[in-house]
């Protein structure tokens, strides 16, 4: 299976709290919700879309805990991710956790890069990370991920738990798909190709 990453992200590149004030306030974190203001029917569409490409959810544990509290109690037959949410196998990995709640899960302990790549080597579509930047930032260090699906909001906060700050190898990256939402997100994929190239800058006209 392929191992993709959806992260929604401001232009600083804060991934905490975006769907409501007190979806994760650790660390103090006062500005959740800022994605809100800019969801509209394209954004919709299109993370649906990327959804239907998932044949599980690879989490890490304290997104686990809160999605595990959250979705469930989404019901409405109308809302077009709680379905799936809820029914797609769930793989958390974490040494703290010896069972989960939100069924289907599997609790995958042991050495997080090792247990990831058993998991990857497996026939399937995409093993899809949501959230969980933590375990995402570690993945792509260790060379484990495929694609990086980015929800980019028009929005600076200058606080708050940043996406892919941890450390590790560097990561060269293809876009492949891109598009703005006349909500004002901009919606990135990229395919992972490696580690990040490097060159020299002799001018303009070696580029021309």
């Amino acid at each position: 299976m392929k191992i993709t990453i959806t992260e929604f992200v401001t232009l600083d590149g804060v991934c905490q709290g975006p769907g409501s004030a007190d979806e994760d306030t650790s660390d103090g974190f006062t500005q959740g919700g800022w994605l809100v203001p800019y969801i509209d029917a394209a954004f919709v569409q299109r993370v649906s879309g990327w959804l239907d490409l998932a044949d599980g959810l690879l989490l890490g544990r304290r997104t686990y805990e809160a999605f595990a509290r959250d979705w469930p109690k989404i019901t409405d037959p109308a809302d077009p991710f709680a379905e799936r949410m809820n029914s797609l196998p769930k793989y958390v990995v974490t040494n703290t956790l010896s069972e989960g709640s939100w069924n289907p899960t599997t609790v995958l302990g042991g050495d997080p890069v090792e247990t990831v790549a058993e998991l990857k080597s497996r026939p399937g579509r995409e093993l899809q990370i949501h959230g969980s930047a933590r375990l995402g930032d570690s993945l792509l260090a260790a060379g484990l991920v495929d694609t990086l699906r980015l929800v980019v909001a028009p929005t600076v906060l200058r606080a708050g738990r940043r996406l892919l700050a941890g450390p590790g190898a560097t990561s060269g990256l293809r876009v492949v798909g891109q598009e703005a939402t006349p909500g004002g997100l901009l919606l990135l994929e990229y395919e992972v190709t490696g580690q990040a190239p490097r060159g020299e800058y002799e001018g303009v006209a070696a580029f021309v």
